[in-house]
């Protein structure tokens, strides 16, 4: 059934969209099998469960990095990780930038942008994206390379549209701006209820879950202590 849910679910997408699967809770084995079912990106949302996954899976696919990341975890994943969605400070940037300085790497980031201001909710709100961008773009081992957003979630996935609407607003905008180590490539809308309705307002990555393994059983799987 997985790799049916794989393959409907790339036949769908237009060209030029990329399809990360969301990961979270699942085992190593079993993101093994939509890898190989056609999955090209892994995403991940704590790094204790990416190790796990890599030791199984390792280059197979690229591996992206969607939750909250603490400042603890940067060291470990920037090893693991070729692109990092969840930037929302300095703070967080300057240590990335430190660890991937300290082993040669430039690590591709997202910022993302908390298109619903919710408090509750990691991610820059829109006003303050432009100087975030402008901030960390001093950074020499980061490349801003677009954004990310989640949106608040609703029932009717027509009414995530107004705040994809937003997000595609600031990637423009910020585009526009020519800054050093930034190449807005990217813009990162859309899970498995609203993934295309962000595409008709210009997501070219979107993060794909429960429509690819099913639904989580929470009660099924032994939890990751949280990162």
């Amino acid at each position: 059934m997985t790799k049916q849910n794989v393959s409907q679910i790339l036949s769908e997408l237009p060209n030029g969209v990329e399809l990360v699967a969301a990961a979270k809770t699942r085992q190593p084995e079993e993101i093994l099998g939509v890898v190989e079912a056609g999955v090209k990106i892994v995403g991940e949302n704590y790094v204790q469960e990416a190790v796990r996954a890599y030791e199984v899976i390792g280059n197979k696919a690229k591996w992206h990095f969607i939750g909250y990341l603490q400042t603890n975890k940067v060291k470990k994943a920037v090893r693991i990780f070729d692109m990092i969605e969840t930037v929302d400070s300095l703070e967080i940037a300057r240590e990335i930038d430190k660890r991937c300085a300290q082993i040669g790497k430039i690590m591709p980031v997202l910022i993302e942008i908390n298109s619903g201001r919710e408090k509750q909710k990691s991610g820059v709100f829109p006003e303050k994206a432009e100087q975030l961008v402008k901030e960390i773009s001093t950074c020499q081992n980061i490349r801003i390379m677009g954004l990310m957003t989640m949106g608040p979630r609703f029932g009717n996935p027509e009414d995530s549209r107004p705040y994809f609407v937003e997000a595609k607003k600031i990637f423009e905008r910020i585009k526009k701006l020519n800054l050093p180590n930034v190449e807005m490539r990217y813009l990162s809308m859309g899970m498995t209820n609203s993934y295309k309705i962000a595409i008709e307002e210009g997501a070219n990555i979107v993060r794909i879950g429960s429509k690819i393994f099913g639904e989580r059983v929470y009660g099924a799987i032994t939890k990751t202590p949280s990162p």
